[in-house]
C-alpha cells in the first residue's frame, strides 16, 4: 500500500486513538450510578432552597442523608424531628455546619396545650455555644415576695387552671444568683418549663419582659452544630463524590461515579487515571510529531510561492487596495455603568465599585416577583421587599420608583457612597442591577429588627418599650457612623430615624444614601436646591440653599429629641406651634420644661440617673438645633459629648439634674421655619470655594 506522508500520519493517528480508546476501562463509557446522581441534587423544602446532605426528605432520598436528618417539606418552612418534637427550622447554613430551629408548638404562643422542656439529645447534634436556658413556669399560686425585674416577669394563659394562678419565665438560673428563696417559691408551680433561646435573645428580654417580647424570643430559636461525619464527607467531595448514608450498614456512604465507597472515590480513580496518563501522553506524542509536519511542509510551500512571485509580478486589482478602517465605535465600547454586550454578561460575575450587578430576573425571583406582602418599607425613593438569594442569603432589595436621570444619579450616588466606606454602622451594600436594567434595584444586608421610627411611634411600638440604655445607645452609634462620614468628606443629606436601621441587638446600622453628597475637602460648603424630610431639614440650607456638614448636625438634633421623646419629627395632630418637634423642643427647653418634652415611660421624674442623662441629651440636641450652622457643635463633638453623658461625666457631683440656663438671646430661635420640602426639589449645583473671591 502506496501512501503519501500526510496519509501515514494520518492513518497512524487513527489506529493509535482506537488502541488508546480500548485501553481505557469501560467505566468511562457508562452511566453515571444512580444513587450519586440523586444526591448530587439539592432540594428545596418549603422556602428553603438548594439543601443538601446531611438533610433529606420531599424528593430527596433517605440515602443521601442520616435519618436524624428528615425535613418534613409540607408548610410554610421546613420542620425536623428530635426526640418526638417538631421544631420549625429557621436557618440552614451548610459550610459551618449550623441551623437554627425554634418549637413549633411555641411558635407564637407562649401557651401550649401540652408545654414540655426543649431536650435534644442526639449524637450529632449539639447545642450551638451561646445557647441558654430559659425557665416558664405555669400555673403558680401568687407569690408573696419581691421579684427582682431583670431576671422574671409573669404573663397571662390559663393551662388547667383556675383564674387566681399565674405563670412566669425567669431569665437567669436563680440559684447561682442567690435567689434560693425564690427558687423553691416557684417550687410549688404545677408545670416548669425549660426552654432554649440565644444568650443576646434572653439580655434582650432581660431589657423588655414583656409577653410580646417573651413570644419574640422564643420565636427567634436557638442554633445547633451537627457533625454528620463531616470529615469523611469533606473527603469524598474532595474526591468528586457525593455525602450519603448506607440504611443497611448505618454508616457513611460516598457515592461515586461508579458506585458507593466506605469513604471517598479516589480508590476507584486510579485504574482510571492510568489509562487516561498513557493515551495523552501517546495522543501528545502524535500531536507534537503532526504539528511538527504541516509546519514544515507550510514553509516550503511560503517558499515556493515567493519564488514565483519574483519571477512573475502580480498586477493591482480593486481587492489588493487598501481600505479605511472601519468606525471604530463598531469595534470598540466605552464602558459606562456597567456595560454588558449580551444577557449572559450577567452571569459572568460583573461588578461595579466592588459590588456583584445581579440580573432583575434574579431578584424577581427573590423577591417572589415582588409580591406586596414581602415589602418592609415605603419611603420618599422607592419602596423595599424582604427577599432571599440563590446562594441563601437574606436580603432587603430597594426598587427605585421612577427610571429617569435623577434617579440614576441618586442611584449610582449611593453605590459609590456606600462602596467606598465600610463602617460597623453603616447598612451593607451587596450589589445592584446594571443602570441600563428595566428597572433600578439595590440589594443591601437585611436588617430584621425593623427603623427607629417604628420602635418610637411606629408599628413596632407595641413590640417592647426601649428603655433609656437602649435610645442613649442607638444615639451614640448613629452619631459615630455620621462622624465617620463627615471625616470622609460626605454628607449624608437625609438623616432620620426612618433611615436608621437596628438589628435584634439593637445595634445601629445607618442606611438610605441616596441624597447623600460627596464633599470636597477645600469648600466651606455645597450650593444646591434643598432636598429631605420635612420636619428634619437644616432651616440655613433651605434659606441659603448652602450644604454643610451641619445640615446633618441640625437633622441629628431632631432625632436626639425623637429618642428623648418618642414624638414625630412632624405631626399635624399637635397644637400649631408644636406641628414642628424641633420648634417644640426649643421652646420646652427654654422655658426650663424639659420634663414635659421627655417620655413619661422613662420615668424622668422619678429616675434621677435618666433625669440627669436625658437633661444633658436635650442640653445637646438644643445646641445641635440652633438656626445658625455656626453655633451647631460638630458631628465628632456631638459624639464625645454623647460618651461623656454615657459615662456620667455630666460636670455635675451631687446627683441632682442638671439645670438648663438658656435664655432667647443665647440662640437663634426657629421660630420661622419654611414650608415642608419635596424630596424631588430640583436644582443645579456648584462648589463655593473658602476664598471669598472666587466661586466656582
Amino acid at each position: 500500500m502506496n501512501l503519501y506522508p500526510l496519509q501515514k500520519i494520518s492513518f497512524l493517528l487513527v489506529i493509535t486513538s482506537t488502541i488508546c480508546l480500548l485501553y481505557i476501562p469501560r467505566s468511562l463509557g457508562e452511566e453515571d450510578d444512580e444513587q450519586y446522581l440523586k444526591c448530587s441534587a439539592s432540594f428545596q423544602c418549603a422556602n428553603f432552597p438548594n439543601i443538601g446532605y446531611p438533610f433529606w426528605g420531599s424528593s430527596r432520598p433517605n440515602y443521601c442523608g442520616y435519618p436524624e436528618f428528615k425535613l418534613n417539606c409540607i408548610g410554610d418552612a421546613p420542620v425536623i424531628s428530635f426526640q418526638d418534637k417538631d421544631y420549625r427550622v429557621l436557618d440552614i447554613n451548610q459550610s459551618a455546619s449550623t441551623l437554627r430551629i425554634a418549637r413549633t408548638d411555641y411558635w407564637n404562643n407562649v401557651c401550649p396545650v401540652s408545654p414540655g422542656n426543649t431536650t435534644i439529645e442526639v449524637n450529632r447534634v449539639e447545642y450551638a455555644s451561646d445557647v441558654q436556658e430559659l425557665l416558664l413556669f405555669y400555673d403558680c399560686p401568687p407569690l408573696n415576695i419581691p421579684l427582682p425585674i431583670q431576671l422574671t416577669s409573669q404573663f397571662n394563659c390559663s393551662i388547667n387552671s383556675t383564674a387566681n394562678y399565674i405563670n412566669y419565665f425567669v431569665t437567669q438560673n436563680l440559684t447561682n444568683s442567690g435567689l434560693t428563696n425564690i427558687s423553691s417559691t416557684f417550687g410549688t408551680c404545677h408545670t416548669t418549663v425549660t426552654a432554649r433561646v440565644s444568650q443576646s435573645a434572653r439580655e434582650n428580654l432581660a431589657m423588655n419582659s414583656t409577653k410580646d417580647n417573651l413570644v419574640a424570643v422564643l420565636d427567634s430559636g436557638f442554633g445547633l452544630k451537627w457533625d454528620a461525619s463531616n470529615n469523611l464527607c469533606k473527603q469524598c467531595n474532595e474526591t468528586g463524590g457525593q455525602c450519603g448514608y448506607n440504611t443497611s450498614t448505618a454508616e457513611f456512604t460516598c457515592y461515586c461515579k461508579d458506585g458507593p465507597n466506605p469513604s471517598n472515590c479516589a480508590g476507584k480513580k486510579k485504574t482510571i487515571a492510568i489509562g487516561l496518563a498513557v493515551a495523552g501522553a501517546i495522543l501528545f506524542g502524535i500531536f507534537i510529531g503532526f504539528y511538527i509536519y504541516s509546519f514544515i511542509q507550510k514553509k516550503k510551500k511560503k517558499l515556493a510561492a515567493l519564488a514565483k512571485s519574483k519571477e512573475i509580478p502580480t498586477p493591482l486589482t480593486s481587492k489588493s487596495v487598501a481600505t479605511p478602517s472601519t468606525n471604530l465605535s463598531q469595534s470598540q465600547s466605552i464602558p459606562s455603568y456597567p456595560s454588558f454586550t449580551s444577557k449572559s454578561d450577567y452571569d459572568k460575575g460583573s461588578t461595579y465599585f466592588g459590588v456583584q450587578v445581579f440580573s432583575y430576573t434574579e431578584l424577581e425571583e427573590a423577591t417572589e416577583n415582588f409580591n406586596p406582602a414581602k415589602e418592609l418599607g415605603d419611603g420618599g425613593f422607592g419602596t423595599v421587599y424582604y427577599g432571599k438569594l440563590q446562594d441563601g442569603r437574606v436580603v432587603a432589595v430597594k426598587r427605585l420608583y421612577e427610571n429617569n436621570f435623577k434617579r440614576v444619579e441618586q442611584f449610582m450616588n449611593e453605590v459609590e457612597i456606600l462602596t467606598r466606606l465600610e463602617h460597623r454602622n453603616l447598612v451593607k451594600l451587596y450589589g445592584c442591577t446594571s443602570r441600563h436594567s428595566r428597572e433600578l434595584l439595590l440589594v443591601y444586608e437585611y436588617i430584621p429588627n425593623g427603623t427607629v421610627a417604628d420602635h418610637l411611634h411606629g408599628k413596632r411600638v407595641e413590640s417592647g418599650f426601649l428603655s433609656w440604655p437602649v435610645r442613649l445607645s442607638i444615639a451614640i452609634e448613629t452619631a459615630d457612623a455620621l462622624a465617620f462620614l463627615h471625616r470622609n468628606d460626605v454628607i449624608h443629606r437625609d438623616v432620620k430615624t426612618n433611615n436608621i436601621l437596628i438589628d435584634n441587638d439593637f445595634c445601629v446600622k445607618v442606611a438610605d444614601f441616596g441624597l447623600s453628597r460627596l464633599f470636597p475637602n477645600d469648600v466651606t460648603h455645597v450650593s444646591t436646591a434643598p432636598q429631605g424630610t420635612p420636619g428634619y431639614v437644616d432651616p440655613e440650607y433651605y434659606q441659603c440653599y448652602q450644604l454643610t456638614d451641619k445640615s446633618d448636625v441640625y437633622s441629628f438634633g431632631v432625632v436626639l429629641i425623637e429618642l428623648i421623646s418618642s414624638l414625630q419629627a412632624v405631626d399635624t395632630n399637635r397644637h400649631r406651634h408644636d406641628i414642628n418637634l424641633a420648634n417644640m423642643a426649643i421652646n420646652k427647653i427654654q422655658n426650663h420644661l424639659v420634663n414635659e418634652l421627655v417620655d413619661p415611660l422613662l420615668e424622668f421624674e422619678t429616675n434621677h440617673v435618666v433625669r440627669r442623662m436625658a437633661t444633658a441629651v436635650a442640653e445637646l440636641a438644643f445646641r445641635c438645633l440652633q438656626q445658625e450652622r455656626d453655633m451647631r457643635p460638630t458631628m465628632d463633638e456631638v459624639l464625645d459629648g454623647l460618651r461623656a453623658i454615657q459615662n456620667e461625666d455630666l460636670g455635675s457631683e451631687d446627683g441632682q439634674a442638671v439645670v438648663l440656663d438658656i435664655g432667647a438671646d443665647d440662640v437663634g430661635l426657629l421660630r420661622n421655619m419654611p414650608p415642608p420640602l419635596s424630596p424631588d426639589s430640583a436644582g443645579t449645583d456648584k462648589l463655593v470655594y473658602k476664598r471669598w473671591d472666587k466661586t466656582i
